[in-house]
C-alpha cells in the first residue's frame, strides 16, 4: 500500500523542488511586541450589520492572537461606537489573552450613527487615562489607537486627530466599503500615511489586514538570532518572522520545524497516534457506535508494533478519561477489541480540557510515547466545545504534534480549523451526517499513510534516479555492442 501511494506521489515529488522536506517551510507569525497600551475604536453604526460587525470581532481577535499580553507587556481596551461611545471593556480589564478572546466575542453593536471624532476624543481622554488602565508616557511604552469605519462621520475627526498625535497616540486609520470617505481616514492617521491608512472593499476581506497589523506591531525583527523561535535545526529569518529547515540528510516534519533523520532504506517511521473522542450527549449511543467503526477503520491502515504505529485513545464529555496509553496494545486486534470495549461517558462537551490533557500526558514518556516518533492526534467532535480551545490547539502545534479536526453535525468548523494543523484545508473534515463518516475515515486513512514515512518515499524516488542511470548506461553499452556487430558483418560480407 504505502509503495503504491508514494509511487502515486512521484510525479509531483519531482515537479516540485524541496518537496522531500529539505526545503524551508513557512511558519506562522510570531514576535514580540513592545510594552503597548492598545485602543481599538470600532464603529458599529447602523450601516454595518451584525454579520459584517462579527468579521470586525474576527480581525480584533487575530491581532489580539499575536500580541504579548500582559500588565507589563501589551494592554487592550476596546472603544465601541455610533452615536454615542460605550467602552467595552479598558485597558486594566483583562491581563491574558484569553479573557481578551472572550471579552471581544461578547461585544455587539450599537446601530446607529457615526460619530468617529467623538470617539477618538472618548480614547484619548478617558480610554488612556490612569483610572482606565493606561500607563504614564515614556519612551518604552507605545499609546496606539485603531480606528475601523465604514462611513463618513457626522463630526469633524480633524481637530481631535491632531491633539492625539500631538499626545504621542499614534493613530491607524482602516476604512471599509464604498461609503467611506478617505479623505477623512487620512485626517485621523499619523504620518507616514500609506502605512497609517488603509482600505478594504468589504467587510468580508478586513481579516486580510491582521497580518499587515501583527508586523506593525512586532519590535523583534530577527527572531532568529533573538532566539525566539522553535526551529529544531535551523532558523532562516525574515522581517517578524521566520521559516525553518534542516540539516542534509534530514527532512522538515509536517510541524514546519522538527526534523526526521532520513535512513535511506524502505519501512515506515514510528509514529505515536492518539485519538482524542468526543463522548458528549448530543452524539447519542448509535451514532458512538459508529464513532468506534471509524476509529478502528483507521487502526487498520496502520503498521502496529512496538516498531512502527502505536496506538492511544483519550474520550471527553464534561471531564477527560483516557482509555488506554500509547503502546499498551500491541496488535491491531487487540486495539480494535479496546475500542470496542469502550463506554459512552454523556454529558458536555469540553473540547480545550481534552486538548490540554493530550498537550500535558498524551504524548509524554510516561504515556508511553517514543522520543523522536512522529505525533499524530486526531480530534473527533460533534459540537461547539464548552470551553476556551484556542491556547491548547496552539501549543500542541508548537510542540510539533499534526492534529486533525473532524466534526459532524453541530460542530463548528472555526474550531474544527483552530485545531488543525497547516495547511488547514488538508487537516480538518466535516460531514452533517455521523452515517457519512466513514467516508472521512478513507481521506484520513490517505493522509496518515501517505505522509507516514517522507524518508520512504525519498529513497523510492533516489532507487528509481538509480535506475533510471543503470538503464542509460547498459542502453549505451548496447548501441556500441550494436555498432561493433555491424562492423564485423560489414568485414565478413
Amino acid at each position: 500500500m504505502r509503495l503504491v501511494l508514494c509511487s502515486l506521489l512521484l510525479p509531483l515529488l519531482l515537479q516540485v523542488p524541496g518537496s522531500l522536506g529539505l526545503a524551508p517551510q513557512a511558519r506562522g507569525h510570531l514576535c514580540r511586541t513592545r510594552p503597548t497600551d492598545l485602543v481599538f475604536v470600532v464603529d458599529s453604526s447602523r450601516s454595518v450589520r451584525p454579520v459584517e460587525f462579527e468579521k470586525v470581532k474576527v480581525f480584533l481577535s487575530q491581532v489580539i492572537e499575536s500580541l504579548d499580553v500582559g500588565p507589563n507587556a501589551t494592554r487592550v481596551g476596546v472603544v465601541n461606537y455610533a452615536s454615542s461611545v460605550r467602552q467595552e471593556f479598558p485597558l486594566r480589564a483583562h491581563s491574558s489573552k484569553a479573557s481578551l478572546l472572550r471579552a471581544v466575542r461578547r461585544i455587539q453593536p450599537l446601530a446607529t450613527g457615526t460619530m468617529t471624532g467623538l470617539a477618538i476624543q472618548f480614547a484619548i481622554t478617558k480610554a488612556f487615562s490612569d483610572a482606565e488602565g493606561g500607563r504614564a508616557k515614556s519612551p518604552g511604552i507605545s499609546k496606539v489607537v485603531i480606528v475601523v469605519t465604514d462611513g463618513r462621520p457626522q463630526d469633524s475627526v480633524r481637530d481631535v486627530s491632531e491633539r492625539a498625535r500631538a499626545s504621542g497616540v499614534e493613530l491607524f486609520a482602516i476604512g471599509v466599503g464604498g461609503r467611506v470617505d478617505k479623505a477623512t481616514l487620512r485626517q485621523m492617521a499619523s504620518e507616514p500615511q500609506d502605512e497609517h491608512v488603509d482600505y478594504v472593499e468589504s467587510y468580508s476581506v478586513i481579516e486580510k489586514l491582521s497580518k499587515k497589523f501583527q508586523e506593525a506591531l512586532c519590535v523583534v525583527s530577527d527572531l532568529c538570532a533573538t532566539g525566539d523561535h522553535d526551529c529544531e535545526q535551523v532558523c532562516l529569518s525574515s522581517p517578524g518572522s521566520y521559516t525553518c529547515a534542516c540539516h542534509h540528510g534530514f527532512t522538515l516534519n509536517s510541524d514546519g520545524k522538527t526534523c526526521n533523520v532520513c535512513q535511506g532504506g524502505g519501512g515506515s517511521s514510528a509514529t505515536d497516534l492518539v485519538f482524542l473522542i468526543d463522548g458528549s450527549k448530543s452524539v447519542r449511543p448509535e451514532n458512538f457506535e459508529l464513532v468506534k467503526k471509524f476509529i478502528n477503520q483507521i487502526v487498520d491502515t496502520l503498521d502496529v508494533s512496538d516498531r512502527l504505529a502505536q496506538v492511544g485513545l483519550v474520550q471527553y464529555s464534561s471531564s477527560v478519561r483516557q482509555e488506554f496509553p500509547l503502546g499498551r496494545y500491541h496488535t491491531k486486534k487487540d486495539i480494535k477489541a479496546a475500542v470496542r470495549n469502550m463506554s459512552y461517558m454523556e454529558k458536555g462537551t469540553m473540547t480545550g480540557a481534552a486538548l490540554q490533557y493530550l498537550v500535558d500526558n498524551s504524548f509524554s514518556v510516561s504515556s508511553g510515547a517514543r522520543p523522536g516518533a512522529q505525533k499524530v492526534g486526531v480530534v473527533f467532535t460533534d459540537g461547539r466545545s464548552q470551553d476556551y480551545i484556542n491556547d491548547a490547539a496552539k501549543k500542541a502545534k508548537e510542540l510539533g504534534f499534526r492534529m486533525f479536526a473532524v466534526g459532524v453535525g453541530n460542530a463548528v468548523e472555526d474550531e474544527l480549523r483552530e485545531i488543525a494543523s497547516e495547511p488547514v484545508a488538508e487537516h480538518y473534515f466535516y460531514t452533517a451526517d455521523f452515517k457519512t463518516i466513514s467516508q472521512i475515515g478513507k481521506k484520513l486513512q490517505k493522509k496518515i499513510c501517505v505522509e507516514e514515512d517522507p524518508c520512504a518515499c525519498e529513497s523510492i524516488v533516489k532507487f528509481r534516479a538509480t535506475v533510471d542511470e543503470l538503464l542509460k548506461s547498459v542502453s549505451k553499452k548496447l548501441e556500441a555492442v550494436s555498432r561493433r556487430l555491424a562492423v564485423l558483418e560489414n568485414r565478413i560480407v
